[in-house]
This record gives C-alpha cells, structure tokens and sequence, in this order.
C-alpha cells in the first residue's frame, strides 16, 4: 500500500497537480458555426483574474437578418426563436436566443470552464438549464480561448 500511494504521489508531482492554471487576461477564440445551413462565426471572449479565475464570458454568433450582417446578441427578441425553443419543452414559453446563451456564459463561470459541457452527438447540451440551443460552435470558440489562456 505504502508504495502505491508513493508512486501516486510521484505521478502528481510529475503531472503538476493538474496545475492549469490559467493566465490573467482576456482571450478571444472564434468558430465556424453551419447552423441552418449558413456560415457565420461564433465568438467567444473569456477573462481570467490574477489568481486563474473566470470571471466573464461573452459568446456571440454573427448573423445575417434582411440582407444586413449583426449578431443574434444585437437582435435580442428580433432573432424571433423564442416561441421555437419552447418546442424542445425544456423551457415554458421558451427562451430567446440571448437569454440562452447567457445561461450559458454564467455556467462556464460558475464551472470554471466547459468540461462538464457534454454535447451529445447534434452539438447539444442539457447540463445548462434554460439553454436548449444548439452550442458546438459555441463551445468550439470557448475551447479556442481557453486555449489561449493556458
């Protein structure tokens, strides 16, 4: 037993503890996003404190609406998902896409990163409550700045 838990031990030291500590800044990381059938990109913005800590996240996706390029963020209600997301019946009377995504960005924040975002083989996730969206882009862009931070 003794030279199992030396050897445990030793494997730690060697492996830094799991020391991933992130670097203090703001990273940026992006993503292709082919939802619909169109490319836009998803965006991801991640800042980290002095001591390696999340302390905000911003996800966008661009967005073309009549012709004239925005984000789904700038559209708010204007992006017109709000009564589709209530189909999935995760969320009564459904929730904009804005609304989702920032659920989503206070996940990332309360976890300290995406790892308990498992996306199942679409690009979904139901480890955010009130996100029914599909994230793979999204989760893409935060990957690539989180990268970025290490």
């Amino acid at each position: 037993m003794k030279k199992f838990l030396i050897f445990a031990l030793m494997a730690l030291l060697v492996t830094g503890c799991g020391n991933d500590k992130l670097k203090e800044g703001t990273f940026d990381g992006s993503a292709i996003d082919t939802f619909g059938g169109e490319e836009n990109t998803a965006t991801a913005k991640v800042t980290i404190d002095s001591e390696g800590k999340i302390t905000d996240v911003y996800l966008d996706t661009t967005y073309t609406k009549d012709g004239v390029e925005t984000t789904k963020k700038q559209l708010e209600y204007d992006y017109g998902m709000k009564d589709t997301s209530a189909d999935k019946g995760t969320i009564e009377g459904g929730a904009e896409w804005f609304e989702q995504v920032e659920a989503l960005e206070q996940a990332v924040i309360d976890n300290q990163g995406i790892e308990f975002l498992n996306l199942d083989e679409d690009g979904y996730t139901d480890a955010v409550s009130r996100c029914t969206i599909k994230i793979d882009a999204l989760y893409k862009a935060l990957e690539d700045a989180l990268n970025k931070a290490k």
